[in-house]
This record gives C-alpha cells, structure tokens and sequence, in this order.
C-alpha cells in the first residue's frame, strides 16, 4: 500500500543520506526509483542530491511551477517508478504537495520526501508544513545541538559570523550559514530582544 511520507529534521540529521540509502535499497532489489530535487539548491551541480559522507545520485529538478503529477505520471508510463523520492522538500508548493498525494493515491507510488521542518526564524516552509499535515507517514530524523539537546531549529549566520534574525526565508547554504541548535539556544540567540 502506497503511502507519503516526511522525513523531517533540522540540518545535519542526515535526510540526504537516508534517502539515497532508501533509493539504493530499491534498486538493490531491480525496483525503479526517481529522485527529485528543489532547483534552487545548486550547492553539490544542478540535478545532484549529496550526502556529506561523499554519496550521491543523480536527480530531476522541481521549480514552483513543476507540476510532479503529470512529470510522475508521464514517467510511470514510460518506466515503473516503485518509489519517488524528493530531496529539498520544504521547497514544495502547496500545490505540489497535493499532487504527491495524487501520486500516492491515484498512481500508488510510494513517496517519500525530506526536508527540513522550519527556517531561520522558526517559521514553517510551506512544503514542510502541508507535508506535516497531509503525509500518511511522519518521520523525524534527530541531530545534536552543541549542548548535545536534540536539536530542532536552524540559525543562520551572515558572513561576518552574527546571527541574521530577518531576512528572506530561502538562502541556500550549509555549514557555512547555518547551524542546528536546541530550542534553548535558538531563542537565545533568534527570538531574544
């Protein structure tokens, strides 16, 4: 039975390199997969989903205006896809959730998606928050804040090392620009006066 699931966390848990062992684990078995991931995130070349311990895959590339129902189905009919995988998911549209869900329900392709929950300031992405409320599945992956506390939130920082408490939501970047922290020293350093 074909179900949506959300992998959720904050950075550095791991949901790249998950989702490119859940792919392996597929193909391993002579199943077909399709990986997507959000065009905006050119960090590792266009079309790549990397993992920091040096794995990657190829993958398709999602714009807002992607419609990945009819990419999906279009490539179903080609080729059976026995599971679709989105890297980057907290750039999905509202829209492009719902047609995940079309995915699973009317093509019953298992999806499987990955992203991060919320943003620098603790505001939700609109793909992870439709994600949260319409997946079948919810699945956090967990990662450490320097105080060893699960961490759950994003800081970013600008070039000069301050956190940036204002911005636009979308700047992509890694370790450089962003660091997972504990609800404690989130607030402490984003939400404080």
């Amino acid at each position: 039975m074909a179900q949506l699931y959300f992998y959720y966390s904050s950075m550095n848990a791991g949901k790249s390199t998950t989702l490119l062992q859940s792919s392996y684990n597929y193909q391993e078995r002579g199943m077909h997969t399709k990986i997507y991931t959000a065009a905006i995130d050119k960090r590792f070349g266009e079309g790549k989903v990397a993992s920091r311990l040096g794995i990657a895959a190829d993958a398709e590339l999602f714009f807002p205006e992607t419609d990945l129902f009819e990419q999906v189905y279009s490539a179903h009919q080609q080729q059976k896809i026995d599971c679709l995988l989105i890297d980057e998911a907290q750039f999905l549209t509202k829209e492009q959730v719902k047609q995940l869900t079309n995915i699973v329900d009317e093509l019953k392709i298992p999806t499987l998606t990955y992203g991060i929950r919320t943003d620098f300031q603790g505001e939700p992405f609109s793909g992870s928050h439709y994600l949260l409320a319409w997946a079948d599945k919810l699945i956090e992956l967990k990662t450490v804040c320097h105080c060893g506390k699960k961490a759950n939130f994003v800081v970013r920082y600008d070039s000069n090392g301050q956190v940036v408490k204002q911005g636009v939501q979308v700047d992509v970047g890694g370790n450089e620009k962003y660091e997972s922290m504990c609800r404690t020293h989130f607030k402490a350093l984003v939400w404080s006066a």
